[in-house]
């Protein structure tokens, strides 16, 4: 059976559900007219799309639904469901039963229609009983009156009654359908042709157009690389000026700083010496004091020396022998105590001068000595600051010496995929540093890449602008190596074995291939005979360095020894620390060399003063001395003329006094005066 029943609610005369079974392969549905008989074929017509309202006997689509009798309200909605028999696939479906359904609302007359309860277009619902020969239009539903036409009908028409029994119909719609496709086809394609000739009379100026563009993306892409170049040149160079300008910073705040405290060491100096000064011009003013007391003494110590002098010069011309001789023996004596006193300070002025000169040599040799010790202090000092200066210049650029490295690093900004070069990348263990370098040698300034593009990229770059050449490591393509379990066994048991160069590397986890594949295959020893003896045992199947920085090749060949001022990337740092530390030390050295020097010279100065003061007061005192001496040899030759057979007699106290406190006098402002000068 194909039509199995008929659903139907608030379709026209079926205000309430009706459910209408076709169990049998002829059905007939009887009863009087007006009761509704015709309003079965007319919701079979509905449900298959009948879109017009004539035939469906109405004036309005809505008027299908059921408005209201004398005891019964209107409702608000139709709705009409065909259920299908579809084993034998007759319907373009493969579900066994199929339902049909078409629903339609009084308020705002929206339809709807479902297949299977499910929403769907009216050409859906044509498509799928297309086939069935089951259209609104068919001959599978015969109205009244459809008899009387076909028997009217005109050939024509009777020709398209029989196409549509026989089924053919359908490929007539779908003829219709793709001719009329044709026919727009053939219209988009006019209008395509039209549009294209347009658009070939646009090529030529287009194209002219498009290579200005090509040209210009070219410059511009030159002119933003060359213009990103110079920025890079200009950072590059701004940077080394901050560099420049943070060590100039550096050195004028140490210089500040030991000005600093030289001004203070100096202000305290200062202070010392002002109160020094002060006690110096106390004491000055002492000794002006006591040289005045001096002199006035001297002055009536010689007005009473010239009284007694006249009394004695009388007592000569006009007394007796006896007188006469005592008097002279007074004067002899005078003589001789003079005499003698000058003589005895002749002399040990001349051995204080002695005694100076021999300090004054020994302190030159001091000074010397102490001279060529600041000079071998303050060239060790230079020649460490100039050490330091080279390795800051390494430390701040360290690809002087490696043009396409510079190069490459200086760019890597608008170079992506250029992460690093190797020595920046991996970090030593501090003690390893020369070990791990060694153990790098070239490959110290490899670039690392994240893949071959990136490397290629680059290496385009550098020829392009002639910048040197470069060696990429592109982490994608890296392999770890490795040393074989027997062979690390029996490393770690052989003595001055250390460890695996690879194990001595601090680094980013995303440059482990990098560590892994340069040096896990490389060992560290402590010395070279003990590299030598480990080399034996395997064979000299890998390479072994020193912490000294010797190398053992592969094979058994040798490298080792040290040039003067080697540094690597990996090692300046070390030694930027150690110098700084050696330089404070050599500093200390310079500050306490000169101090010596400077205690030495001021030395020099105060023996050259005193000497010279002596050999002064020695040469102001020699005529001094002459003069006594010789008057005094003419005194002893006047007495012994006038009196050859006295004897010594016992003096006055009172000449001896007062020449004694004269020759005191004497002494005392000779020492003044000198202290004073």
């Amino acid at each position: 059976m194909f039509l199995k029943r008929i659903e139907m609610q608030g379709f026209k005369s079926f205000a309430d559900k009706v459910v209408i079974q076709f169990d049998h392969d002829v059905t007939g549905i009887v009863g009087p007219n007006g009761c509704g008989k015709s309003n079965i074929t007319d919701a079979i017509r509905w449900v298959l799309g009948e879109q017009s309202v004539k035939s469906l006997r109405g004036n309005a689509m809505t008027d299908v639904i059921f408005a209201g009798s004398a005891d019964r309200r209107m409702v608000n909605m139709a709705e009409v469901t065909l259920v299908f028999d579809n084993s034998r696939r007759d319907l373009n479906s493969e579900l066994d039963e199929i339902e049909v359904t078409r629903r339609l609302y009084r308020n705002n007359g929206e339809a709807q229609y479902l297949i299977n309860r499910n929403p769907v277009r009216l050409k859906d619902v044509v498509d799928l009983i297309l086939d069935s020969g089951l259209g609104k239009d068919s001959l599978s539903m015969i109205s009244q009156g459809n008899i009387s036409s076909f028997a009217e009908a005109k050939p024509i028409e009777r020709r398209a009654i029989f196409e549509d029994a026989a089924g053919v119909s359908k490929y007539k719609k779908r003829k219709l359908e793709s001719l009329s496709k044709l026919e727009r086809t053939k219209e988009n394609l006019d209008r395509t042709q039209d549009i294209l000739g347009e658009l070939e009379r646009q090529v030529s100026p287009l194209k002219r157009q498009a290579r200005k563009a090509e040209i210009y993306r070219e410059k511009k892409a030159r002119l933003q690389e060359i213009e990103i170049a110079v920025l890079v040149e200009e950072i590059t160079h701004l940077n080394q000026q901050i560099d420049e300008a943070v060590k100039t910073l550096f050195d004028i705040e140490n210089s500040t700083t030991m000005q600093q405290t030289t001004i203070q060491v100096h202000e305290t100096a200062n202070l010392e010496a002002k109160k020094d000064s002060n006690g110096l011009e106390v004491e000055i003013n002492k000794l002006q004091e006591e040289l005045m007391r001096v002199i006035n003494e001297i002055q009536t110590l010689e007005t009473r020396k010239i009284e007694l002098d006249e009394k004695r010069k009388y007592a000569i011309e006009v007394g007796t022998r006896e007188e006469k001789a005592k008097q002279m023996q007074s004067l002899l004596e005078e003589a001789r105590f003079e005499y003698e006193d000058r003589q005895q300070r002749l002399d040990q002025l001349q051995r204080d001068v002695a005694l100076l000169s021999q300090q004054l040599s020994q302190t030159a040799m001091e000074l010397a000595e102490n001279s060529q010790k600041n000079d071998e202090a303050a060239g060790i000092l230079r020649r460490l600051q100039n050490r330091r200066e080279v390795l800051e210049n390494l430390a701040r650029q360290p690809f002087n010496s490696q043009a396409g490295v510079k190069a490459v690093m200086d760019s890597q900004a608008f170079l992506p995929g250029v992460l690093g070069v190797v020595a920046k990348v991996l970090e030593p263990e501090k003690g390893y540093e020369e070990a791990i370098s060694v153990a790098l040698g070239g490959a110290m300034y490899n670039i690392v890449t994240t893949d071959e593009a990136s490397a290629r990229q680059a290496i385009s770059f550098l020829k392009k602008n002639q910048s040197g050449r470069a060696t990429f490591l592109p982490i994608r393509v890296l392999k770890p190596r490795w040393i074989a379990q027997d062979h690390r066994i029996v490393a770690q048991n052989t003595e001055g074995f250390l460890g695996v160069a690879s194990e001595f590397i601090h680094c980013d986890p995303q440059f482990d291939l990098v560590r892994q594949s340069l040096l896990q295959n490389v060992l560290v020893c402590d010395t070279l005979e003990h590299g030598n003896n480990l080399a034996d045992l395997l064979k000299f199947s890998y390479k072994i360095v020193t912490l000294d920085g010797d190398v053992i090749h592969r094979g058994g060949s040798m490298t080792g020894g040290k040039a003067r001022n080697s540094s690597s990337l990996m090692t300046v740092q070390r030694e930027l620390e150690e110098i700084t530390g050696t330089i404070q030390s050599q500093q200390a050295k310079c500050q306490l060399a000169q101090k010596a020097l400077d205690q030495s010279g001021r030395q020099r100065s105060e023996l050259e003063r005193s000497l010279t003061e002596k050999r002064i007061a020695s040469a102001q005192l020699e005529p001094v001395v002459d003069a006594k001496r010789a008057k005094f040899e003419r005194l002893k030759n006047d007495y012994e003329l006038l009196a050859p057979e006295a004897v010594d007699g016992e003096q006055e106290t009172f000449a001896d006094s007062l020449i004694t406190s004269l020759n005191q006098a004497y002494s005392r402002r000779d020492e003044i005066t000198t202290s004073l000068s």
